[in-house]
């Protein structure tokens, strides 16, 4: 991995005013209210990490363990797959002969996990305060309110929901019951595509309400299908009736839900800037959940596993500059040390929610599940199930699946 500022050669310290590059430093004035350092405790003690060995070795085949490319490397070390969220609970589900699933990740995952794997398996969250920020935008009660201001709308009828993977059991439950289906990054044209030929064609008047995440819907809708900003409405489930007219919701193609990942949302369009003008000739390539501003600017856009493949293949020699959370960036850098690799905000700081999962919680469960107790583990209502299950049956019926 190498590590450089331009005209300075290896990177060591930065100025304060540098672009800060990889966790190298921190300027907690403008970390938004939230104190991070900008980098991770040390590696965990040998006696933990052999203790994780010990116990993952006593489950044997009994456990499978998931790690998503944002967890910790001590963690990653452990696990049986990585992957983005949905790769991982459909890795969960072609395992039927494991007992324990360990998903080490955050909680809407180990609900899907829970969804697509048999009665038999049991789903196991190593630490249950690992939740998701944009996940928990976007409650049941709120939706259902939503859903009823369309009504009285008189859109509702015209409308049909698409639910992004990052939502609770519950809300892809909501999705399933209104004939909506759940996307991805990576098939997120294609699901809009076919909700708005359900809903009546794209020259129709048909609506789709998006959540959790409004950048994801509105990049997708604008850059990809060809729609105007002025399309897109946003619901804001704070502010009565959403804080938008009637006319507004008759008038829109999309109905952005007011959501956004914490991460992906810290990026910002100088950021782009400071980077172009720190490195020449950087290719910027962000996650689609990064807001319009950052994404027009951008030279590529694409999903966690868009980026992995982009990095795979890039030229060697060449500069490359990530928006995404900071963990898979940096093992990226690693990975490709042909590279170099920068991260592109200025500050930096973890998704903080997905590093609760930490070595401690997961030598923890696993030792638990060894005692023959389950620790957290996970189970989604039966009836809210099997609706999720519709929806995302529904995704996988996307052409593309």
């Amino acid at each position: 991995m190498t590590l450089t500022t331009p005209g300075t050669g290896t990177f060591t310290e930065p100025a304060p005013s540098a672009l800060l590059l990889l966790g190298r430093g921190a300027d907690l004035a403008s970390e938004r209210g939230v104190e991070c350092a900008g980098a991770l405790p040390d590696p965990s003690d040998p006696a933990l990490v052999e203790r994780a060995r010990a116990a993952r070795a006593a489950l044997g085949d009994r456990a499978f363990v998931l790690g998503h490319h944002y967890q910790r490397d001590e963690v990653i070390a452990f696990a049986d797959v990585t992957g983005d969220s949905f790769k991982l609970a459909r890795e969960a589900a072609a395992r039927p002969d494991a007992e324990f699933v360990v998903f080490c990740g955050v909680h809407f995952m180990a609900e899907s996990a829970d969804i697509l794997t048999t009665d038999a398996q049991q789903v196991v969250l190593p630490d249950l305060a690992a939740g998701c920020s944009m996940a928990d935008m976007a409650a049941i009660d709120q939706v259902e309110d939503a859903w009823d201001v369309l009504v009285d709308a008189g859109v509702a009828d015209e409308t049909v929901p698409v639910t992004y993977m990052n939502s609770t059991a519950a809300i892809k439950a909501f999705t399933g019951r209104h004939g909506g289906t759940v996307c991805t990054s990576s098939n997120a044209q294609v699901a809009l595509r076919w909700a708005f030929d359900r809903a009546g064609g794209v020259a129709g008047r048909g609506k789709v309400l998006f959540m959790p995440d409004q950048h994801l819907g509105r990049n997708t809708a604008v850059l990809q299908l060809g729609l105007s900003l002025a399309d897109c409405v946003v619901y804001d489930p704070r502010k009565p009736g959403g804080g938008v007219t009637t006319q507004q919701l008759r008038d829109a193609r999309m109905i952005l839900w007011r959501g956004h990942c914490s991460v992906h949302g810290r990026f910002s369009a100088r950021n782009v800037a400071d980077v172009r003008a720190a490195v020449p000739g950087v290719t910027v390539l962000v996650h689609p959940e990064c807001t319009h501003e950052v994404v027009t600017a951008a030279d590529m856009v694409g999903s966690t596993e868009y980026i992995i493949k982009a990095l795979d293949a890039a030229e060697p020699g060449s500069s490359w500059a990530i928006g995404t959370e900071l963990n898979l960036v940096r093992r990226l850098a690693r990975a490709h040390p042909e590279l170099t690799v920068h991260y592109l905000d200025s500050t930096v700081c973890f998704c903080s929610t997905m590093n609760r999962i930490d070595l401690p919680h997961l030598v923890w469960a696993l030792e638990e599940l060894v005692a023959g107790r389950v620790p957290n583990r996970i189970v989604v209502d039966a009836d809210d199930a099997h609706w999720a299950r519709v929806a995302l049956d529904q995704m996988l019926a996307l052409p593309g699946h």
